[in-house]
């Protein structure tokens, strides 16, 4: 985990608005009540339309490479963390969370959205001007929130557990690590003049991802402490992976349908 920080500390830069406009992250978390995500999470699915998609955009939102690091630096991160999840859960690809990222990054709007969606979704906004080389250019900031993050044990929480945050935001970081979320889908999308907080950045590489269950509940703790698996959902039939209470599945990718 220390080495891992170590690294991803070289791209801190990154995280903040500067002169040279490297990098910015925006979550949408910050905002959420605290309540419980079980009773009303795949209600979302009924609002995705077939073509909520611009015709234009009709082509792949992301490419297989950046849909794979995508994936893969969630579940490396989640099955890293410190201390030790109890009930981490291995992430898996949504193509209807991808779908609706993409259509809220066609707008090229610098804010979450949409709204009628958020009260289902947990979403993570990245931006960049110009061309990346590596789709982990957009997400590592998020992750590099760790080093300003106290997590709440136990003994924190009485019964709501503080958000422990030393820095401007860590609630990109804890939607990446959030137990339960165990769904992403992401888009990137280029705006040709897109506005940044009162800036116009040119040829914007703009990133979204969507998480569902949605995390950052007030008052709650990203996962459960303790011996990795030790306390998974009964659904996952006791299987775990690289500290991931892992499904039992033939593939990465969680499709279903618009209807």
């Amino acid at each position: 985990m220390m080495k891992l920080s170590a690294t991803l500390s070289l791209i801190r830069l990154l995280c903040v608005l500067h002169a040279t406009r490297a990098s910015v992250v925006a979550n949408v978390t910050d905002t959420l009540l605290s309540a419980n995500s079980s009773d009303e999470e795949p209600n979302w699915r009924r609002y995705l339309q077939p073509g909520e998609v611009p015709q234009s955009r009709r082509r792949r939102y992301i490419s297989q490479n950046d849909m794979s690091v995508i994936l893969d630096y969630h579940n490396k991160v989640r099955g890293q963390v410190f201390p030790p999840a109890a009930n981490m859960e291995y992430m898996v690809w949504d193509e209807n969370l991808a779908k609706s990222a993409e259509s809220w990054a066609a707008t090229c709007i610098w804010d979450h959205g949409p709204p009628y969606l958020l009260r289902f979704l947990g979403q993570n906004l990245s931006v960049r001007s110009g061309r990346y080389r590596n789709i982990l250019q957009l997400i590592k900031p998020w992750y590099d929130e760790v080093k300003d993050y106290g997590f709440p044990y136990p003994r924190d929480c009485n019964p709501r557990c503080p958000l422990k945050c030393s820095g401007p935001v860590c609630t990109h970081y804890t939607q990446m690590v959030w137990a339960t979320s165990n769904r992403v889908g992401c888009a990137i999308h280029t705006c040709h003049n897109m506005n940044v907080w009162g800036s116009t950045w040119r040829r914007a590489v703009y990133l979204v991802c969507n998480y569902s269950p949605k995390g950052n509940w007030i008052g709650e703790a990203p996962y459960k402490v303790g011996v990795p698996c030790s306390a998974c959902p009964p659904s996952y039939g006791g299987f775990c992976n690289n500290n991931l209470c892992f499904p039992r599945m033939t593939s990465n990718y969680f499709r279903t349908s618009l209807r």
